[in-house]
């Protein structure tokens, strides 16, 4: 079932943490470890929430914790906590392990499929992730925040004149889920010990890794 699902779409539309790189990890450490000294209840509320809410950019997210610490969440602030978090975890995502298969899957596409980056990452940052791993060239587009995802595969589909029938989208978020659903294009989801609990009732196509596809 995930070998056809995977392999019969003409565009495929990519999350990054936690479906092409493990690196779900390194990003709640680092929100942990920015919230760390307001306290162990806060930091604690921070990575739960954090790990609710895959697929949430950190813009979306930094004005809530300092909320939560206290803060204004002015947007010079907001602006000072994302560059203090994308030094924090731009080497750790380079350097995290790949999903079992993606790697391959991408720079061999197998079946000469169209595939398409959409990531709540920063843009700049994303662009730098990509060119470390020399992967950009794997991708017709790259999107990352603040475009958001269900807009970027709206803005895909629409320039390129993309029959949405043909077209899926990999994640492992409800953001991911959401805007597949926004565009009405099949999602498949990749399944990990993180996100078990968000997706308790799922019941759709899931995938653990891409080395059987």
């Amino acid at each position: 079932m995930s070998f056809q699902l995977i392999s019969q779409p003409k565009t495929i539309f990519w999350d990054f943490d936690g479906v092409i790189k493990d690196s779900i990890e390194v990003k709640t450490q680092a929100f942990v470890k920015l919230f760390a000294s307001s306290g162990t209840e806060v930091a604690k509320r921070v990575c739960e929430h954090h790990l609710a809410n895959g697929g949430m950019s950190r813009f979306d997210k930094l004005p809530i914790y300092l909320q939560w610490a206290g803060e204004d969440p002015s947007p010079p602030r907001v602006s000072e906590c994302c560059g203090q978090f994308g030094q924090m975890v731009l080497q750790g995502v380079v350097d995290a392990p790949w999903v079992p298969g993606a790697e391959t899957y991408l720079r061999v596409n197998p079946h000469q499929q169209m595939f398409v980056l959409v990531s709540a990452t920063p843009q700049d940052e994303l662009e730098q992730i990509l060119q470390a791993l020399n992967l950009t060239g794997c991708f017709m587009g790259i999107f990352g925040a603040p475009i958001r995802k269900q807009d970027a595969i709206r803005m895909m589909i629409t320039e390129h004149g993309l029959d949405a029938s043909a077209c899926l989208m990999i994640g492992d978020a409800r953001a991911d889920l959401e805007a597949a659903e926004a565009n009405q294009i099949q999602f498949m989801l990749r399944r990990h010990e993180t996100n078990a609990k968000v997706f308790a009732g799922y019941t759709g196509p899931s995938v653990k890794e891409f080395t059987a596809l």
